[in-house]
């Protein structure tokens, strides 16, 4: 464990130095490292950000780079982007096809527990009705189960405290239900519905 941090330390190190000396190109190239080259990240933690939502991309890169949204390994890459840089990438990775993680539609008594959930928080005034986000908005569909959980629970115990509204919302909300959500979510195939790569 300690040589995977110690490796992902020096990545880090080096894609930051790389960042700031090389162009667009170059940062995307620096993104696939962990976001995955054809779209599918590394692990199940990270986030699909091929066909993410422009604003809500800019605004992450924005985040991290003020400290707003923490994290040890985007944050000293952040460091070196300015606000062109952040709007390129979000431009760039918007226009991606969103990949297919081949997660399992939730069983029929999750999916009913999500859709409670979801109303009770009032999900779709934002997510929208298929949960493709929008603008400045998350696309939720399709996302790593692990990593929509884990980001539902930083939010939930203010370790990630970018969205003071989202925070409240998943305090309100009991962590069972949390973990049937992000199942939920995974496992929905929208594109179907959006009509394009999304």
């Amino acid at each position: 464990m300690r040589l995977i941090l110690l490796l992902a330390a020096s990545l880090t190190l080096l894609s930051a130095g790389a960042m700031a000396a090389e162009g667009i190109e170059e940062k995307v190239k620096l993104c696939a490292t962990c976001h995955g080259e054809k779209g599918v990240p590394i692990n199940k933690t990270t986030p699909v950000i091929w066909g993410q939502n422009e604003g809500y991309f800019y605004l992450q890169l924005r985040d991290f780079k003020s400290g707003a949204r923490k994290n040890p390994l985007m944050a000293p890459i952040a460091a070196t982007l300015e606000k062109k840089d952040m709007q390129a990438l979000a431009a760039h990775f918007t226009k991606l096809k969103w990949p297919n993680l081949k997660q399992p539609e939730a069983a029929s008594a999750v999916a009913a527990k999500a859709q409670t959930a979801a109303s009770s928080i009032g999900c779709r005034g934002c997510h929208l009705d298929h949960f493709q986000g929008d603008g400045t908005t998350a696309r939720l569909a399709g996302q790593w189960q692990e990593y929509l959980y884990q980001t539902m629970m930083a939010f939930r115990d203010g370790s990630r405290g970018n969205n003071p509204g989202m925070s409240d919302l998943m305090k309100a909300t009991h962590a069972d239900d949390l973990e049937a959500l992000s199942k939920y979510l995974a496992g929905l195939q929208i594109d179907q519905y959006l009509g394009h790569g999304r």
